[in-house]
């Protein structure tokens, strides 16, 4: 059996350099040339809208299931009513995102 012999440069960079020229090791990193302003107030906050309409269709989701149970809503218990309550309580939750 022969041994392959190894490359010593193997897994290296080609130019034997991964940072850019004129830095050291330790060296605090060069700030970056682009410019991120700072989000305007106006723009983060959300409208009184958003965690009323989530705790709305959350309770609304509770509510739905609870009365499927219970055997109020009409048609008797049924697996469409289970899975509209489950609709409510997704939509509160993606309304629960855009919330700031």
């Amino acid at each position: 059996m022969t041994m392959a012999k190894r490359n010593p440069k193997a897994g290296k960079h080609p130019t034997g350099r991964v940072t850019p020229k004129g830095t050291r090791p330790g060296s605090p990193p060069a700030p970056s040339s682009r410019y991120t302003p700072p989000v305007p107030k106006a723009t983060r906050t959300s409208s009184r809208l958003v965690p009323i309409l989530m705790f709305g269709l959350f309770a609304l989701g509770l509510v739905t299931i609870i009365l499927n149970y219970v055997g109020v809503l009409p048609g008797d218990t049924s697996n469409g009513y289970l899975i509209l309550g489950l609709a409510f309580i997704t939509g509160g939750f993606v309304a629960s995102t855009q919330f700031r």
